[in-house]
């Protein structure tokens, strides 16, 4: 009886630590991305000329009300951050379906 209840704690234990949690991964990716934009903006806004970041400019294209701007870079950490966090989530969901396909 110990034996079986043993082998049955160390499976949950093994399953319990394969799964990723989707959330922390959102969060992650989120914040590497929208950190990543927003400092990518604000060197290029500190760093000024009289034509600031012509490239990052066009991700306004993408990301409605994005500009190169300060204003613009929290603008982008938002738009970044919700794109990393729904990317994060994909990755947890498609790693945890992947590992309970194999199990």
């Amino acid at each position: 009886m110990t034996h079986t209840r043993l082998s049955s704690e160390r499976v949950e234990l093994h399953d319990a630590l394969l799964r990723l949690n989707g959330r922390a991964w959102g969060i992650a990716i989120g914040l590497l991305l929208g950190l990543g934009l927003f400092v990518a903006t604000n060197v290029l806004v500190l760093k000024g000329g009289p034509q600031v970041g012509p490239h990052l400019s066009l991700l306004g294209i993408f990301l409605p009300g994005y500009s190169v701007t300060f204003v613009g870079s929290l603008i982008g950490f938002v738009y970044m951050f919700v794109i990393g966090y729904a990317v994060g989530r994909l990755i947890g969901t498609a790693y945890n379906w992947m590992v309970g396909e194999r199990s």
